[in-house]
């Protein structure tokens, strides 16, 4: 009995170990999709557009659990494969675009991310395996922009407003979207309809301060960010404003 025990115990601690490689990273399996240019897809479910298809210089993916009901677009990871004679030891660094499910796979990356996992001359080489073994672990996203929001091409002035936060630094999710109402002294939550969008019905009249309620999906912390004044009264469908904030 005491040896079925022990066999059991062992059992777990390597399928712990299986699941959690050194330095933070985690294991687990990525593929690929075509696009043209090997970028990403405008049409993610993010609601990015085309920023979705050129961020990162194209170096995106679409995401299965760690899409997380949208709060997880916009995160960046570094992934690795794992094949000592195909890989990189640097793998690659993407941007959360999309939502996807492959075969068992955490990762379905943009043509381009898929092939910058591979040592020189061999992406051809790694391409033919269509799902490989990886490490990931999230980073904090960098960019040379401030938080950028776009006011999202569906949005009709006045009486409709949806947003998508654009170049979101460090490693918080964006969970919640609020909206300051001058007449009520209150703040407003919007919606989330899908992936990275957050939308209001008749919104208020006149410039808009805005907060962002951000989670470390890692360490659970959240904070409130406020943004003054960010949307202006006379905004624009497929319009982008400047946050003059960054989230790192």
């Amino acid at each position: 009995m005491g040896s079925k025990i022990l066999i059991v115990t062992l059992l777990m601690i390597c399928a712990s170990i299986a699941c959690n490689g050194e330095d933070g990273f985690i294991y687990s399996r990525a593929t690929f999709y075509g696009s043209p240019e090997c970028l990403g897809s405008p049409r993610g479910a993010c609601g990015y557009g085309e920023y979705g298809r050129t961020v990162n210089n194209g170096e995106v993916s679409g995401v299965s659990r760690l899409y997380r009901n949208g709060s997880g677009c916009g995160a960046c990871y570094q992934v690795r494969c794992t094949i000592p004679t195909h890989c990189s030891e640097e793998g690659t660094k993407l941007v959360v675009t999309d939502f996807g499910v492959g075969d068992r796979t955490d990762f379905i990356l943009s043509l381009r991310a898929y092939s910058n996992l591979a040592r020189p001359n061999m992406a051809a080489e790694l391409l033919a395996y269509g799902v490989v073994g990886i490490q990931y672990r999230q980073i904090p996203c960098q960019y040379a922009s401030n938080l950028l929001l776009k006011v999202h091409d569906r949005s009709k002035f006045p009486s409709y407003l949806a947003v998508v936060p654009l170049y979101q630094g460090g490693v918080y999710d964006i969970t919640a979207v609020e909206v300051w109402l001058e007449d009520c002294k209150e703040w407003r939550g919007m919606r989330r309809p899908f992936g990275a969008v957050f939308d209001m019905e008749n919104p208020p009249m006149g410039a808009l301060n805005m907060r962002f309620q951000v989670t470390s999906y890692t360490s659970g912390d959240v904070k409130l960010v406020q943004v003054p004044t960010v949307i202006p009264a006379d905004w624009k469908a497929g319009v982008v404003y400047d946050t003059a904030v960054q989230l790192n």
